[in-house]
Parts: structure tokens; C-alpha cells; sequence
């Protein structure tokens, strides 16, 4: 009797413990947070980029972005790059959306697919962008993370059809 008693107690106990735990465990974050990237396109294009990512179950994610990037060209007159062609060029800005589902997780680290869509400006006729590429982040100690990401661009009505690039960036918990 003492055994049966004794088993049930420690069912009991453990049934309690279970309860009392988060069904979605602790390491998921669910966090949101504030990204600025820098990265760098071909054709001879330089971009910065400020995001809010909102993350979700097993590191899917949501972004909306702002997208700034600048084309910079040779000067025809001194047959190098100069301030003038470098700032007045052919400049965009964009802002858009993207889903990042996970697609490799690791202790530390985890990869996603990027793809989405933003609209903007050439700053003389509107622009529109579909957007694929991956990303990979590398957490570090209190929220905060680092990630590169490799993309392609295909841009509609703008001077470059398709754009490829990678870009650095960190993560700021919000």
C-alpha cells in the first residue's frame, strides 16, 4: 500500500509540474526587434535598411522594412567615381514587407527564407520590388543579434530590372 501511495504521489507532483509549464517552452523569445542593415547590390548600388521584425513560433518571423539605396556611376567628365555621381546618381527608397519562415536552427543561430514586396519611389515615378533571398542571425547575450543576408530583387519600373546583394546587420530587442 505504502508503494501504490507512494507512485501516486510522485504522479500527482509530477502532473502539477507539467501543468505549470509554458507549453511553448522559454526559449522561444517571441520578441520583437529593431534591425539596421548595410549591405551592398549589384550593379554598383549601396543600400541601408531599417526593419521591425516581429518574430513568431519556432523563429518565423514578419518584417517591415524601409529600404533607402543609392546607384553610383563613373562621372563621364573625370572618368571616375566623384561626390556628384556617387549622391545624384539614380537613388530609391522603398518600404515593404517581408515573411521569414525558418528553415535551419541551431544552438545559437538560425536561418530563414526572406520573401516579400515593398513600393517606393525613383524619386520621379513609383517603383515596385518583389523580393527572395536568405537570411542567417546569430544570437548573442540579452536579445541582442548580428545576421548577414543574401537577396535578389526584381524591380518593376525602376532602371534595374533585378538587383542581387548581400548586407550585415544587427538585431536591437525591443
Amino acid at each position: 500500500m505504502k508503494k501504490i501511495f507512494k507512485q501516486f504521489k510522485t504522479g500527482m507532483l509530477m502532473a502539477f509540474m507539467t501543468i505549470g509549464i509554458p507549453a511553448h517552452g522559454m526559449a522561444q523569445s517571441h520578441g520583437s526587434h529593431l534591425q539596421l542593415s548595410l549591405g551592398s547590390s549589384y550593379p554598383k548600388t549601396l543600400e541601408a535598411t531599417l526593419a521591425y521584425e516581429q518574430e513568431r513560433d519556432y523563429h518565423h518571423a514578419w518584417e517591415y522594412f524601409g529600404t533607402y539605396s543609392i546607384q553610383y556611376a563613373d562621372d563621364p567628365e573625370v572618368g571616375h567615381v566623384t561626390p556628384k555621381s556617387f549622391w545624384h546618381n539614380y537613388n530609391t527608397w522603398e518600404v515593404g514587407v517581408a515573411y521569414k519562415p525558418c528553415v535551419a536552427r541551431g544552438r545559437n543561430h538560425h536561418g530563414s527564407l526572406r520573401i516579400g514586396a515593398s513600393a517606393g519611389s525613383d524619386f520621379e515615378k513609383a517603383i515596385g520590388a518583389a523580393h527572395f533571398g536568405y537570411e542567417h542571425t546569430y544570437n548573442l547575450y540579452d536579445g541582442w543579434s548580428v545576421f548577414f543576408s543574401v537577396k535578389e530583387s526584381i524591380v518593376i519600373h525602376g532602371k534595374d530590372r533585378f538587383k542581387t546583394g548581400v548586407s550585415l546587420g544587427v538585431k536591437v530587442p525591443l
